[in-house]
């Protein structure tokens, strides 16, 4: 079989679903990658992967363009024909959906992981916008022959609630996974002790909580503590709620944060440090970095929103809870941990138990193949009944 994994950034197909294609691919089937252009494409041909790209500005309102953008598309998987289309991110399982009847794809799956600015953001083109993406989701994601998958029951909720799609038509799938095998704890005796090294890792939007974040070490650095924090990200140019590069560079001269901009080696980082921080407001899916912090056995601090809650289930079990826009409170929480390094430890175990039984990707990749299955089954059965159909046509009426 043929299947296209569609995405609005090649970033985000290298580095949350290549290993689900490596997992099509290793079963025998075709995997194709498909992006606007980006600096990671070219990386999936060392893997055995084709990758396509479809001239798409994800930040683009423009009308014509964004037609051009879906004619495109529709051209694309007519060209390709695959068997099933799984389009992640709002806006590709809009276009997506709509291209794939065009193109007579047999079965398509879409995944929002989190409900993304339109949904978010306050803003006035972030509030025009919602009412022409909520029509467009509910025009295209309750197809007899398509399934949503989902990260988290707050976003399963709220979908339901809008009425955007029929509960049964939704599949829910915890993160999109990690390999616990790379992402595992440091030696222990490289990390206890010492300086306290906190990191964030995220794209630099300000409901990350980046700002919070930055007062947060200025609040410790003024009390005198010696605690390190590192920020871990690029500005994301798509995106109207990103911070600037001069943003960061500003903080890392001023000795708050050390910022390294894009890490390749999360797993060498991560073992580096002892606490991950999200104080993120943003409607997450299930962050990655959290998960991944998980599995390499550190304190998590976040929030207790929607998506992070999936990973700290418990304030002060698998990690600490934090309200949002709380810079003061956050760096209490850092503080105590500071303090306390019998409970930094304490809870980086409990974090490594909670990914090795809910986010192993081994785990989610086959969760998600099995939905690629019952759709596909259920495309077979019509194809072959429309064949039987036409072998075998009804006797017309004797009267």
């Amino acid at each position: 079989m043929k299947f296209v994994l569609f995405a609005n950034t090649d970033w985000y197909l290298y580095n949350f679903r290549l290993s689900t294609a490596l997992r099509l691919k290793a079963d025998g089937h075709e995997v194709v990658m498909l992006s606007p252009p980006g600096a990671f494409g070219a990386r999936f041909a060392s893997h055995g992967l084709r990758w396509v790209t479809l001239p798409m500005d994800r930040a683009s309102l423009n009308p014509l363009r964004e037609a051009a953008t879906w004619w495109h598309l529709a051209r694309l998987l007519r060209r390709e024909r695959p068997d099933l289309l799984h389009s992640f991110t709002v806006k590709c399982a809009i276009y997506g959906a709509l291209a794939a009847r065009v193109a007579r794809v047999p079965a398509v799956v879409n995944a929002v992981a989190g409900m993304g600015y339109v949904f978010t953001s306050d803003g006035a083109k972030a509030r025009a916008l919602r009412p022409l993406v909520k029509l467009l989701l509910r025009m295209t994601l309750g197809h007899r022959r398509s399934l949503l998958i989902l990260q988290n029951p707050d976003d399963a909720a709220a979908f339901s609630d809008a009425r955007l799609i029929a509960p049964e038509r939704v599949r829910m799938i915890r993160s999109s996974g990690v390999d616990t095998s790379r992402f595992r704890p440091a030696d222990p005796a490289a990390t206890t002790g010492g300086r306290l090294r906190v990191l964030l890792a995220a794209r630099l939007l300000w409901e990350k909580g980046i700002q919070e974040f930055v007062d947060a070490a200025e609040h410790l650095r003024a009390q005198g503590r010696d605690v390190e924090f590192v920020l871990a990200g690029t500005p994301d140019p798509g995106n109207p709620r990103s911070a600037t590069q001069a943003d960061a560079q500003g903080w890392n001269d001023a000795g708050l944060v050390t910022w390294l901009g894009h890490v390749d080696d999360m797993p060498s980082l991560l073992r580096t440090v002892h606490v991950m921080v999200l104080p993120s407001y943003y409607r997450e899916g299930v962050p990655k970095s959290l998960i991944e912090a998980a599995a390499c056995g550190l304190a998590i601090i976040t929030t207790d929103l929607p998506g992070c809650r999936e990973v700290v289930t418990e304030h002060g079990s698998d990690g600490l809870r934090v309200a949002p826009r709380d810079a003061l409170a956050l760096a209490q929480r850092i503080g105590m941990l500071d303090d306390d390094r019998a409970l930094l430890e304490r809870l980086g175990r409990c974090a490594r138990q909670r990914a090795l039984s809910d986010f192993d990707e081994r785990l989610v990749i086959q969760r998600t193949v099995d939905v690629y299955g019952e759709l596909l089954s259920s495309a077979d059965r019509q194809r072959q009944h429309a064949l039987r159909a036409a072998k075998y046509p009804p006797k017309p009426l004797i009267r």
